[in-house]
Parts: C-alpha cells; structure tokens; sequence
C-alpha cells in the first residue's frame, strides 16, 4: 500500500491538508488519489474517515494536487468541496493508503450502480475468473446503498461481512493500483454469494411462459416474457394488478430503441449509471397487455450481472430478448427483498423463484422518471439515487419528514443536506407502515443524526402523522400542497416569495376542506392561498376518486345539467339514484382537485368511467393528445377562483370524445392556468408541482406558455413532482419556519 517516491527539491517542499467532501467513498476514490499522488510524485497519505475522505501531500507542486483531485476524480464520485491548508512538511518519502478513522458520521455512501464496462467485459471473457459470474462488481459499479448498513462504508459494514475473500480476490482487494481496490462487495465464483438455480433454468422457465421471482439488487423483480401476452395476462391476474402498467427490460440501449421512440435525452438517461425506468413513447410492437390504454412504455436497461447473463442466453436467432419486470410485492405491499419473504409472499405468484445468498439490507425498487423540458424528472426516487442529498443551500436544525400516505417517503437533514427515502408506497397495510419506520430508523442511523423536530402532513387521520406525533418531538404540521412548493423552492434555493401552482389529487385544506388546484404564494416560514379550482361535487364521497363518471355526473349537476348524464352513460338507474343523492346534498363534499377535474374530463370523453389504479384516467386522457388547441372563453377567472365549467360543459353538450375531447381540454387547461398566473408579479418565480405536472403535456405547455411571458418557471427535477417529494417539502418548510420564528423572536427583542 506504499510506493517510493521520485527525487524532490527540499528548498521548494510544502505539505498540504486536503479535506473532501461529497460521494468519496466506496467509489474508488483512495486508489485514485494514491495513483494520482504516486504520478506526481508526492508523499502522505489518504483515509476514510466519518467526514469524508482525508489526504496529507508533500512534495514539489502539492499544490496542483488539489485541482487535479476536482478535474479527475473517479466516475462514481462527486466532490462537494476541497479544502487546503498548510501542515509542516514531514519529510516522508512515500504516500500510503491508512486505515479508516471511526467517528461522528458527516459522509454518505453512494448510490448503487449499474454494472460497468469493463465488468461486463470480463463477465462474457472465458479467460476471466468473472467469466459469468452474476456478482462480478467493481468500484466504479455494484451495490452501495442496499448493503450497507452503517459508515465508513468499509466490508464489515456491509452484508459482504460474512463472505471471506479468497488469495485472488484479497489481492485485488489490497492493490491500491487494481479497480477492485477496497471495493466493499468484490467476490469471485469461489468465495462469493451464489444463486439458488442456474441462469440456464431461469432462461428455460422464462421461454416456458412462466413466471419468475429474480432476486437483484434492491429486491426481487417479478419477470416473464414481454412478448407472451398470455403470461403477462396471468402476472396481471396472480399479482392482482388489473391495468397498471408493467416495466420492460432489454441488453442495451440498441434493443430498447426497438420498442420505444427513444430521442438523445432519453438514451442518456436510460445508460446513466443509476440506469432508471424511463418512460418513453411506445413503438406499439409489444402487447397491448403491458400498458393498457396508453401510449408510452417504461423501458429499463440491464444493470445487474445477472439480468446481462440472462438476457444474453434468451438471445436466439437475432430476435431482441425483452422481459417484464415488476417489483415483486403482493398488491399495495413493500417490495420482497429476503429470500424467506419471498418463499412466504411470492409462492403464489412466481413458478420459480430465484434467490441468492447476500443480503439486501435496504430495498429499493427501481427509479421511474421521464424527460420533461428536456430535462429527467423523477415520477418513483429510489435505486440509483438514494440516498444522494439534495443541496438546501444552507445549513440549519435536523429535521425529519414523514410524508404523506400515497407514494410515501421520508427525508432526514443533516446540515445543509436532505435526505430522500427510496419510494416506500401506500401506508395502508400494516407491512408498508412497518417499511416506513425500518426506514427512517436506518436513515438516522446511516447518517448519524438524532433529529430535533419533525414535519408532517396537516391530514389529522394520515397513519404518517400518528408515526410522526409518536417520535416525542417538536412538531411541524404542513399543509400538503404547501409542501409541494416548498420542495420545489427548496430544489432551487429560493429565499425570497415565490409564486407556486399546487395541482394534485387530493390534500387536507388549511380550512378542513379538500384541496388539489391551488395558488399559493409561499414566502420562507410562510403563506397564504390567493386561489383554487372551483370545487366540484366528489359524489359519493372517497368512490368518485375511483369511478370518474361520478366525478362527471357531479359536475354537470354542479351546473344545472343533470339531464345530460342519462345521454352520455349508459346505467341510467345508477345515474339517477346519483342525481338524488346530489339533489340531497348526501356525501357529496366539494374539492378543488386539478386530479378530480381531469377525471371529470376523461369520464365525459368516454376515456375511463372507472379507474383501477390511482391517476389511470388522467393518462389515458393525455395518451390521446397530439395537438392541444385552447377553447375560446373556456374557463372563467372570478375573484382568484378558476372555472373551468366552460370547456366542461362543451365536452357534455357536444358529446366530443377521444382525441377531440383530449385535444380541447389539455389546450384549454394550459390556456386558463396561464392566465390564473398572468396577473402576479414577473418578479417573483412560478413553482409549479402536485401529482398533474406529471402529465407532460400540461407541463411542458404550462411552462412555455408562462416563459413566453417573462417569467421564471421551476419545475421539480430532484424529487417527484408527485407525494414523493411532500417529505422534502416538509423538511424545508419546517426550517424555514423555524428561522422565521427565530426572526420574529429578535424583532421583538430588539423592539421592547
């Protein structure tokens, strides 16, 4: 671990402290200093230690070492910040890799990788003791995150512990100059984990048209045949998940062109190290069964050992192998991740389930995002990107946030830092709940922080407020859209007010009511709502969130033409008694929701009546879209409420279905929302965030529309624009609450 070093001239020595902070460990990044110090021919040492990585260099030109460390660092690694300063010269004459220094945690451990290239190239090498090996790993690439289970991020902290290395691999593991230097889960077929079967009976179960339960790297994966709709169709049934659509994988970024219309964007974000589900727009040469009703796909590559093994072997005759793969989990429960889990919750969906013997300490599903703008945006946060932080700008107190109930996550500060959870899911069911405190607990631990106050949602029956009033600290209630734009003020360190439209499905109002279409100005610790959606009628209550016609037959009684609903649905006794119900003013509350008002749409465009899973109708909708025109006096702006009662009433009246009815309605909506922005302040920026600005048509037309005015719009891009970034916004607000508090308190002080 030591080398000599070249001849240097004592008259120009110096000794320099070099501190780094970032994603420095577990990414190669000792053995590229040590090469980098050996090259230029200095002494001293680099370690790891609790706050990151610590290098001491001497010699002539120690002071290029510095810049050199920024320019060339390793692939994996990202420096946050290089601090230098002077130490007295040693007079030492090599530089060493030392031990790493135990203490309070101030660093973090990267994300997981997908394999690299030159992994994979010795995995199909026969000269290769990797030769296809499905845990071949290096660091530049493998598992992080999801074996770790505290820092430094060294091997007895990881599920590696318990594999001991054989003479090979503890070479490479030794050699500062061998890319498997210190990487935590080097292995080789003759010292590391196993698989239950082998890749030759996983191929001939998947070309059998049956189903498999694969264990990766964040967890199982349910897979099968994409091109068998009989065995899509009988996952859809065993997996209880009747339309939601499933996830394909492919080799390369070649085969996914095949199936998707993918643009340089997209190709970039589907071979990026984190190798996430992107949502593209489909060729249509894959069964209808996959995505029903829409017309984009997910499409994710490779990017463990095994699935490169296994697709290689599926490969016959030129045909482009392609597999379905689905988080493993029972419907609405956390991902599988143990071998015993999966024989106990898998045995009724999977034909065969493949195991492994290292250890998932933390699951993870898969990261699902999209290009919006030009630009990735995340609609599911995990793998590949937990837990890197997200840069608040500033430091303050540690704050946890618990989240909403729908698509939870947590996040945890430290300093200036937040900490996104992977997606958790729906906390309605008692193992999503328990998944939600394994992870906070091994957030804090991982992170070393004992928080001193906590954030939730203002919902006074969500389960994620009951868990955070059990932590005995400080609480912070925040209303939930509120937190939406305050996860998007947080991304881009906005100080001052900043203007946001909130446009989601559902959120508990700061009056009791329910909420989803708001216009809020937020200012630091502060807000006030300036407009909503006009209310519509939820008629029969919670059901109108899952059969949009009830959300249309409210609508149009709303405005005096319930005798249209008999016209346009077909059960006419349910309609009637619907009509009754609304004339009574039984179980009917108002909301505001922009998601209630795009199922209205989508019900009256014979889109979806009803709905299986949570946004369906709306995608469909935006599915139709090709030309978005804007109806004339479509919506009407009173008093800060926006109606958009106008284009509702024409789709009714007209009986415009399909592509018509998407077209006037997507075009009419970005229209009215433009002008709703129009009369505010070209100071003050647009945060735009909820569950609907994931529909990319609304999105990226909203956005083009308000720059064309001169204004500055932010759209969510480091957490989702959906409940998976409430946690973030939570965190940020309750900081800023806090220093707005600390202001008053010496406003007052200064006044008496």
């Amino acid at each position: 671990m030591t080398g000599r070093v070249a001849h240097r001239q004592e008259q120009a020595i110096r000794r320099l402290r070099l501190r780094v902070k970032g994603v420095v460990q577990g990414v190669g990044f000792r053995p590229f200093a040590y090469a980098l110090a050996h090259e230029m021919g200095l002494s001293g040492f680099v370690l790891n230690d609790n706050a990151g990585v610590l290098i001491e260099v001497e010699g002539q030109g120690a002071e290029c070492f510095a810049e050199a460390l920024r320019l060339r660092s390793p692939p994996l690694a990202r420096v946050d910040s290089v601090a230098v300063e002077d130490v007295e010269p040693t007079g030492a004459l090599e530089f060493g890799i030392r031990e790493s220094v135990a203490g309070k945690t101030v660093t973090r451990i990267g994300a997981d990788a997908a394999t690299c290239n030159a992994c994979l190239d010795e995995l199909f090498d026969p000269a290769s003791r990797f030769f296809q090996y499905p845990f071949v790993n290096c660091t530049h690439c493998g598992p992080r995150f999801t074996i770790t289970k505290a820092l430094p991020y060294d091997r007895v902290q990881t599920s590696m512990a318990s594999f001991v290395m054989c003479e090979d691999c503890r070479k490479d593991y030794e050699n500062p100059l061998n890319r498997r230097f210190h990487a935590e889960p080097v292995a080789c077929p003759a010292c590391g984990p196993k698989l239950s079967h082998s890749i030759t009976e996983i191929a001939e179960a998947v070309q059998a048209g049956r189903i498999v339960a694969l264990k990766g790297i964040g967890g199982f994966h349910l897979v099968c045949d994409a091109r068998n709709e009989h065995a899509i169709k009988t996952l859809r049934l065993r997996k209880a998940r009747d339309e939601k659509p499933f996830a394909v994988m492919v080799r390369d970024v070649d085969a996914a062109r095949r199936f998707a219309v993918l643009g340089n964007s997209e190709g970039a974000l589907l071979q990026s190290p984190a190798h996430p589900v992107v949502i593209a727009q489909s060729r249509g040469v894959l069964p209808e069964a996959l995505a029903p009703g829409l017309d984009r796909i997910g499409i994710l590559l490779a990017y463990a050992p095994l699935h490169h093994l296994l697709l290689d072997i599926l490969e016959e005759d030129g045909v482009v192998p392609v597999l379905v793969a689905t988080s493993a989990n029972p419907g609405g429960e956390p991902l599988v991740a143990s071998n015993e889990d999966a024989q106990v919750r898998l045995g009724s969906i999977a034909d065969l389930i493949v195991t492994h013997d290292r250890d998932i300490v933390v699951r993870a599903d898969d990261s699902v995002m999209q290009i919006v703008n030009g630009a990735p945006a995340f609609l599911r946060r995990a793998r590949g990107f937990v837990p890197e932080p997200v840069d608040l700008g500033s430091d303050g107190p540690s704050v946890i946030g618990l989240g909403s109930d729908l698509k939870n996550t947590v996040c945890v500060t430290r300093g200036r830092e937040a900490f996104l959870s992977q997606h958790i899911g729906g906390l309605d069911n008692a193992e999503t709940i328990r998944f939600q405190a394994e992870t906070a607990r091994h957030l804090c631990s991982i992170l070393d922080v004992n928080p001193e106050m906590a954030a939730c949602d203002l919902h006074p029956d969500f389960r994620s407020v009951r868990l955070a009033e059990g932590l005995g600290l400080p609480l912070v209630r925040v209303q939930h859209h509120v937190a939406h734009i305050a996860a998007v003020a947080a991304e881009y360190h906005i100080e001052g007010a900043v203007f946001g439209l909130a446009l989601d499905g559902h959120g508990h109002g700061a009056d009791g009511g329910a909420w989803g279409g708001e216009r809020i100005v937020l200012d630091g610790g502060s807000w006030h709502r300036t407009g909503w959606l006009r209310p519509l009628p939820l008629a029969g209550g919670d059901k109108a969130a899952r059969e949009p016609w009830r959300m249309a037959v409210g609508a149009l009684h709303s405005a005096g033409r319930s005798d249209l609903t008999v016209q346009l649905f077909d059960d006419h006794s349910q309609v009637q008694r619907l009509v009754a119900m609304l004339e009574r003013g039984m179980r009917t509350p108002l909301s505001s929701s922009m998601g209630r008002l795009f199922d209205t749409a989508a019900a009256l465009a014979g889109v979806s009546l009803t709905q299986s899973y949570e946004g369906q109708a709306a995608m469909r909708l935006e599915a139709l879209v090709d030309a978005p025109v804007a109806m004339e006096d479509g919506y009407r702006i009173t008093d800060g409420v926006l109606d958009f009662m106008p284009v509702i009433l024409q789709l009714a009246e007209n009986g415009l279905r399909g592509r018509e009815a998407a077209n006037l309605f997507h075009g009419t909506l970005i229209a009215g929302l433009t002008a709703w922005v129009s009369g505010s302040s070209r100071d003050l920026p647009v945060a735009l965030g909820g569950g609907c600005v994931m529909n990319r048509v609304l999105a990226e037309g909203l956005s083009k529309q308000l720059r064309a005015l001169g204004y500055r719009v932010l759209l969510p891009s480091v957490a989702p624009a959906n409940d998976g970034g409430i946690a973030l916004g939570q965190v940020a607000f309750a900081r800023q609450q806090i220093d707005h508090k600390k202001l008053q308190m010496e406003e007052a002080e200064t006044c008496a």
